[in-house]
């Protein structure tokens, strides 16, 4: 037990952090989708807000969130993993590489995969802001901005030394996940609960990918310090 909540180690305080946020997401993600495959309380709470929006859409809101929406699609994504993957090697930092790969792309094929799993219609309306044929439940695009800003953060928490970049940074990342999720229920794309289902998903998938790179960082060095100490 002392080993689990040591900050040091391969196997100390990260690891048991990343098993409780990933233990707490996944059950968060069955009861959102217990709910919506049930039709519980939560799908009619889905419609009214849906409804509510589609009928107070104004502008310039309607246009900047058309944007945010915009910006974090496949291919908006695709840039950005990109950017910040080319900065990460220009910075020699191989295993926040290796972590922004293995985290964003793939959690996106996981969000498709859980789509088809669960099938679910996209909200109907007779003057829909968007048009969309593929299934609503969990939200792409929330999903990919859980995971590429779950990494960023991760990486700014760690790499920076200064607390009020450290903060900033976060609170940034938050915003930036938030504002994506409500565009696509303020754009009538999807239900409150795709969003939510989508942010359970990923920090699940987040939390397992950082802390597996994490303990594989931290298993190199101490084999490193091992050889350099026979030496």
């Amino acid at each position: 037990m002392g080993a689990r909540l040591t900050p040091g180690g391969q196997f100390g305080l990260h690891m048991t952090l990343g098993m409780l946020i990933m233990i707490v997401s996944v059950a968060v993600f069955g009861n959102i989708a217990d709910e919506v495959t049930d039709q519980d309380a939560i799908t009619v709470l889905d419609v009214h807000i849906a409804n509510w929006f589609n009928t107070h859409h104004v502008e310039p809101y309607t246009s900047f969130l058309l944007f945010i929406s915009f910006v974090h699609k496949v291919g908006g994504m695709i840039l950005l993993v990109a950017a910040f993957g080319f900065y990460l090697w220009r910075r020699r930092q191989r295993y926040w590489l290796l972590a922004l790969a293995v985290t964003v792309l793939p959690g996106m094929i996981l969000n498709v995969v859980l789509k088809q799993v669960f099938q679910r219609s996209r909200p109907l309306f007779e003057e829909p802001l968007v048009t969309l044929s593929t299934y609503s439940f969990p939200s792409g695009h929330t999903a990919a901005a859980t995971l590429f800003y779950g990494v960023l953060a991760c990486y700014i928490m760690i790499a920076c030394k200064g607390w009020s970049v450290r903060l900033a940074t976060a609170a940034f990342c938050v915003v930036m996940i938030f504002l994506v999720a409500f565009s696509r229920v303020y754009l009538g794309a999807h239900y409150l609960s795709d969003v939510l289902a989508a942010m359970a998903s990923s920090a699940a998938w987040l939390a397992v990918c950082i802390t597996a790179i994490s303990t594989l960082r931290r298993r190199s060095e101490a084999r490193s310090l091992a050889a350099n100490g026979t030496m």
